[in-house]
């Protein structure tokens, strides 16, 4: 399937590419001729069209062995995406410190980790793109998700800071932030069928507006907005974050 992007012979990495968004992003640019290396705790299936690292982006340590291996054996990487996340619901005093943790070393954490060892290789070639997963709620509030928005928004921080600091040596930082998105991570938080239509529809009680073009998102089409931001035709577009959720955002 030919995507309309061309990334032959680039090296890419992606985190969370067992499944969801990270999975068809990773797929995407193998598509599009790359060299893919896809990281996450588990990947479920028996074959991927990509080279799968087995490893826990929270771990400091996993990340320090995985990542300088990997860059001896090739010192080079065109693209970064970081699109590993976890959701913990609760309300902010009902939420248990490990949810909260978990939360922040995952969503935040891991990128601050695979950034320790990637940004040097991008400084050193003076190029290079970086795309991170945050989320809508990042943007605005939601009741029951104090973790995972306050994880998503320190992401965001993280991220833009990182494209200013690596903006004078070439290398672009951009986000993408999409709402409800059919991924095995959204289609947990539903209790039955009607699910999908409530959250089309939004939550009144819970100050959550619906999504105003009637639908949930694929995870394909938030895959095509990385790879335009990682792509020659955003080459001057950085420290941006392109909310991708349907309209459901209208007040942020």
């Amino acid at each position: 399937m030919n995507n309309g992007h061309d990334f032959a012979g680039q090296r890419v990495w992606v985190t969370g590419a067992g499944a969801g968004i990270g999975y068809q992003t990773a797929l995407a640019f193998v598509q599009a001729g790359a060299e893919v290396i896809g990281f996450d705790l588990h990947f479920g299936e028996q074959h991927y069209p990509f080279h799968t690292e087995v490893l826990d982006i929270a771990d400091g340590a996993a990340v320090d062995s995985v990542c300088q291996r990997l860059l001896v054996e090739q010192p080079e990487l065109d693209v970064l995406v970081n699109g590993a996340g976890i959701l913990r619901m609760g309300l902010a005093d009902e939420t248990s410190s490990a949810d909260w943790l978990a939360c922040m070393a995952v969503n935040a954490g891991g990128a601050f980790n695979m950034f320790r060892h990637t940004l040097p290789i991008f400084r050193h070639q003076r190029r290079g793109a970086i795309v991170s997963v945050a989320s809508n709620a990042a943007h605005v509030p939601r009741v029951g998700m104090a973790a995972y928005c306050a994880s998503k928004a320190a992401l965001r921080s993280l991220c833009q800071t990182v494209g200013l600091e690596m903006a004078p040596y070439g290398v672009r930082c951009n986000l993408v932030s999409p709402g409800s998105t059919n991924t095995p991570m959204q289609r947990g938080m539903w209790q039955d069928e009607s699910g999908e239509r409530k959250t089309i529809n939004g939550f009144p009680e819970q100050f959550k507006l619906g999504i105003p073009l009637g639908k949930i998102a694929q995870p394909q089409e938030i895959a095509d907005a990385i790879l335009f931001l990682a792509s020659e035709r955003a080459s001057h577009i950085t420290m941006q974050d392109i909310v991708i959720d349907g309209g459901a955002t209208l007040a942020a």
